[in-house]
């Protein structure tokens, strides 16, 4: 056999081994980007619900500055409202770095123009 042909052989299996090393190497990025994902929602799930079952008890803390008595859950889109003697206060609470709602910016804007109305509506 003649070495170019032994070289061409040679030449082909590298060729080979290569494109199997690159589509391994391809097939194990898809799975870790997968895995990354779930691991990413999974986080984002966590926080959602700590967030969730933080609200539930931040009216019952010392840090909180209203009486807990006149705190009215409501969950969405704001956490509650606070009744205090001549003053009613909308309450959001947010843990760590989370922002408003794009929903809950609106509403906050709403109620710092004053553009709260009182509604009462009788079934007879």
């Amino acid at each position: 056999m003649a070495v170019a042909d032994v070289f061409f052989i040679v030449l082909l299996a590298a060729l080979f081994a290569l494109a199997l090393t690159v589509f391994f190497l391809l097939r194990q990025n898809q799975l870790l980007k997968h895995r990354l994902e779930e691991v990413l929602f999974k986080k984002t799930s966590q926080s959602v619900k700590y967030g969730k079952l933080t609200e539930q008890f931040i009216p019952f803390t010392k840090e909180f500055p209203f009486d807990s008595a006149n705190f009215r859950f409501i969950g969405e889109p704001i956490d509650g409202l606070a009744f205090e003697d001549g003053k009613i206060f909308f309450c959001e609470f947010k843990a760590s770095d989370s922002m408003l709602s794009t929903k809950q910016q609106k509403i906050k804007k709403l109620v710092e123009e004053k553009k709260v109305e009182w509604f009462e509506f009788r079934l007879r």
